[in-house]
């Protein structure tokens, strides 16, 4: 299938290590064909090892990031990422909210994957209040949705009633992604409007898991932005982050990126 190229603002953190936040976002973005603008939420000191520090940037600079970007390029669609406090919530919300035609996906990012918190606890209440009513998709992995739901989901059944319960809250779609749970599948609900479809594979075995919440839904991102519907890009994005995870190479002594190039064809 054809498709445009498409411009994406990804509202993020930076990763040091780059195998997640703003650095996987650009990568997968740029695979996919599309072009990557950022407005950077916060800078982090990390590695595939974890989160060894974390700076906030300025909510007002923020702001600002968002705003000449908007102003001045054509942007398709919207990935938000790690907004890791209440006024960066405020601000990131107030401005999508004079778009409401722009698709965003949500990527609710609440810790990362070695464990470390990236989203302050009396900030999920605004995630909710705030940002799940304007999200085209919203991609939060089980631990994200216990969180937003106040519940455990401890098998593809909760999920399927979570998805919906999500949905409900606000968001036109809704992508759970069930890789925490264990087993040797990895199954994903992605309730919408038209109904819930259910994705199930063989759970890929490999310790580069770094970074897949930020490649699938900036993914996803993409295709919205290359006027795919929400489906097609929801298969496409599976179809490329498990590509991602199956050909990862050996980078760093944890939890490694994965491998975002896998679309490009060197030049040499």
């Amino acid at each position: 299938m054809a498709v445009s190229s498409g411009n994406v603002l990804i509202v993020a953190g930076s990763d040091s290590g780059g195998g997640a936040g703003i650095q996987a976002d650009i990568k997968t973005v740029t695979a996919l064909g599309g072009f990557a603008a950022t407005a950077i939420t916060a800078l982090t000191a990390q590695n595939t090892q974890g989160v060894h520090g974390v700076y906030g940037v300025d909510p007002d600079f923020i702001r600002q990031q968002i705003q000449v970007v908007l102003e001045d390029i054509a942007i398709n669609a919207v990935k938000t990422g790690m907004l890791h406090e209440k006024p960066v919530i405020a601000v990131v919300a107030e401005l999508l909210a004079k778009r409401p035609r722009l698709p965003v996906v949500v990527d609710p990012v609440m810790v990362a994957q070695s464990g470390d918190t990236l989203l302050a606890e009396d900030a999920v209440a605004d995630v909710k209040a705030k940002l799940l009513h304007l999200a085209a998709v919203l991609t939060p992995n089980v631990p994200e949705a216990e969180k937003l739901l106040g519940r455990e989901i401890p098998d593809v059944d909760a999920m399927r009633d979570a998805a919906v319960e999500l949905a409900d809250m606000g968001p036109q779609a809704v992508l759970l992604k069930g890789g925490h749970l264990a087993g040797d599948s990895v199954t994903d609900v992605l309730a919408a409007r038209g109904g819930v479809h259910v994705f199930t594979d063989p759970r890929i075995e490999t310790r580069h898991t770094h970074g897949t919440g930020c490649t699938l839904a900036s993914a996803i991102a993409t295709g919205l932005a290359q006027d795919l519907s929400v489906g097609e890009s929801v298969a496409r994005a599976r179809r490329y982050l498990r590509r991602a995870l199956a050909t990862a190479r050996l980078i760093g002594k944890g939890q490694g990126p994965v491998n975002h190039g896998h679309t490009v064809r060197p030049f040499f």
